[in-house]
């Protein structure tokens, strides 16, 4: 749960579709999560994090356009109290250290258990509560 309570409120940022779907079923199931918004381009991400107010952005580092790295960056710069969470695919120590340099909380990979992004996104939302 979020500092106030309520359930953690999650923006994915995912180009491809199935995996999108995926994850945002899995993480719509959670009692302590809910999905407010998906977006599958970089630079949708922003616009989205100001209208929709996550706790937690799951941003993928390729995507279309704006590559994950640079979108983080610029969710950061409008919405700092946002915790973006690194997604990856082969978590190469070059994208793990672009994601950290940009501001990410945490990287995940995209074959990691459901539980350890559970508890991944659980931990960067409460690593933000504190954030004004």
């Amino acid at each position: 749960m979020a500092a106030d309570g309520q359930r953690i409120r999650v923006l994915l940022v995912e180009d491809h579709d199935v995996f999108r779907q995926a994850l945002e079923l899995l993480l719509g199931m959670q009692d302590n999560i809910e999905v407010v918004g998906t977006v599958s381009e970089g630079s949708a991400a922003v616009e989205a994090c100001q209208t929709l107010h996550p706790d937690v952005c799951v941003m993928d580092f390729r995507l279309p356009g704006l590559d994950g790295v640079d979108a983080t960056a610029a969710v950061l710069a409008t919405c700092p109290k946002v915790a973006v969470v690194g997604l990856t695919a082969s978590a190469s120590p070059r994208e793990v250290e672009a994601f950290t340099a940009a501001g990410a909380v945490a990287i995940l990979r995209k074959d990691q258990e459901l539980d350890e992004i559970v508890a991944t996104i659980v931990k960067a939302a409460a690593s933000m509560s504190g954030r004004g």
